[in-house]
């Protein structure tokens, strides 16, 4: 195994603290209850035991009092109840906007991280990935969006791929408000290792398991020899995969992908990927990545009030291609369905690459009441986001496309914002456009207006320091792995 360095986190030598006023006067008030007590021990001997015990009581009293915070209460945490950043003075918790939530962002070595993307034009067999991984990882600024989209909103828009979610993470976590330089500050731990990049250039070439599972074996020998992680056994720590969960869970050796999460090491990392297994406590679904990159609270209001606006030719639309190799095909039976009245438009992305957006695809889903969304290659798939971007109701045929996902970023009600059409009815001849004419236009506007204020909790903004008050996708994010830590260790939920 290759060997890699290890940084050395030095402990401090503790300091002696001056002393407090305070006690200096529960030490003075001690000394004048001595001096009042003294006299009594010559009267009657009854009298001078029960005042003795009643003495010692009062002691006992101030004594107490006189302990500091962090000794008389214990912390379920074994940390400090005052957390210190740098040499700062100590943070209160209930005043700090962080809480006690603290943030370490590993130190990995390159080959993890920033050597994957300096190889960027072999991270594809095909061509090069340079241009999708520039500007910290969104993309491209976009063209061809003028007259589509408002004119002052134009530059936030980037054709951003699909697959960059632990690059923008990265860059976000290195700026962000909790984070500090000390580990032994933190609640919770950070690895900025880019699995998805990594295994990414072997999926589709003759490469072998060891070759795809090389930089997580690597990756994981590291993190296990960290003071930190062999403290909670991984509880505490987390990172972005950028691809989905099945990409990393290979069983056998000939099988897809790498078996970075069946690994000795990575079994109570908690994992931010675009698809989860939702039967694995573990990994948590984010949104995918879309082209819009707010640059300020002002972007998104602009923004939602512009898809508010629109008016919408279309009932319903529809962007995808058939799968040929797939017998019974479902996207074949929504194809022809949409082909069949004029209140559907079709964008066919087999004659067109539609994995990160054109702007065929925005103008469609800009104009249409409703967007069809079944399963991807996988359960789920990027236009879900690219649909509800653009003010339309999304139609899902599978509960997992998103009800099973994203339960940190949609509405807890999916009847509030969504339209959910079984796939056997569909292929037992139910009519999509019927289904979709029932509801009223009262209704149709409550589930647009749910999919319009939900806009800021699927989008990535683009400061690395995020927005001036609304929370971004990747804030309601972190926040819930800051959450689970704190319940983790509140309700000693660890196995």
């Amino acid at each position: 195994m290759l060997s890699l360095p290890i940084p050395n986190h030095a402990s401090s030598e503790p300091q002696k603290k001056p002393k407090n006023p305070a006690l200096l006067e529960r030490k003075n008030s001690l000394n004048s209850l001595n001096s009042v007590l003294q006299p009594i021990h010559h009267a009657h001997p009854r009298t001078c035991l029960l005042l003795t015990i009643l003495s010692l009581q009062i002691l006992l009293v101030f004594t107490l009092r006189s302990l500091p915070l962090s000794l008389s209460l214990p912390n379920p945490l074994g940390r400090q109840a005052n957390i210190h950043v740098g040499n700062s003075t100590p943070v209160d918790p209930t005043q700090d906007p962080c809480g006690s939530d603290r943030i370490f962002v590993y130190q990995l070595p390159a080959a993890f991280n920033s050597e994957i993307l300096a190889n960027c034009d072999d991270l594809n067999p095909w061509s090069s990935r340079c241009d999708a991984l520039a500007n910290d990882g969104f993309g491209r600024s976009a063209t061809g969006l003028a007259g589509i989209v408002p004119e002052g909103l134009v530059p936030a828009w980037y054709w951003t791929d699909q697959f960059v979610s632990e690059i923008v993470f990265h860059n976000r976590l290195l700026k962000h408000k909790c984070r500090v330089l000390e580990p032994e500050s933190a609640t919770a731990f950070y690895i900025p290792f880019y699995a998805g990049l990594a295994v990414g250039k072997h999926l589709w070439s003759n490469s072998s398991a060891r070759e795809r599972d090389r930089h997580c074996e690597m990756m994981l020998g590291w993190i296990q020899d960290q003071p930190y992680y062999k403290r909670s056994n991984g509880w505490d720590h987390f990172l972005t995969m950028g691809r989905i969960t099945w990409d990393f869970r290979r069983s056998k050796d000939h099988d897809w992908g790498s078996r970075c999460i069946y690994m000795s090491g990575m079994r109570n990392i908690t994992r931010l990927l675009i698809e989860r297994n939702p039967w694995d406590y573990f990994d948590v679904g984010v949104p995918y990545p879309t082209g819009f990159h707010p640059r300020s609270d002002s972007d998104v209001i602009e923004w939602q009030r512009f898809v508010r606006e629109r008016n919408r030719a279309s009932l319903f639309s529809f962007a995808g291609a058939t799968r040929g190799a797939v017998r019974n095909d479902f996207r074949g039976l929504l194809l022809r369905q949409c082909n069949e009245t004029d209140t559907c438009t079709v964008v066919n992305c087999a004659k067109s690459r539609c994995s990160n957006g054109t702007s065929a695809i925005l103008e469609t889903f800009l104009g249409s009441e409703f967007c069809l969304q079944p399963r991807g290659d996988s359960f789920t798939r990027r236009s879900i986001f690219d649909c509800m971007l653009a003010g339309s109701i999304p139609v899902f045929f599978w509960r997992r496309t998103a009800y099973y996902q994203y339960e940190w970023f949609l509405p807890d009600k999916w009847e509030s914002y969504s339209v959910f059409i079984d796939r056997n009815a569909v292929k037992n001849g139910t009519s999509i456009k019927d289904v979709l004419e029932s509801y009223s236009k009262e209704e149709v506007r409550k589930m647009r207006e749910k999919v319009i204020d939900n806009i800021p909790k699927i989008v990535y903004a683009r400061p690395q320091e995020g927005l001036e008050t609304i929370k971004d996708a990747f804030d309601v994010a972190i926040e819930g792995v800051l959450r689970r830590f704190r319940e983790q260790e509140e309700w000693g939920f660890k196995w």
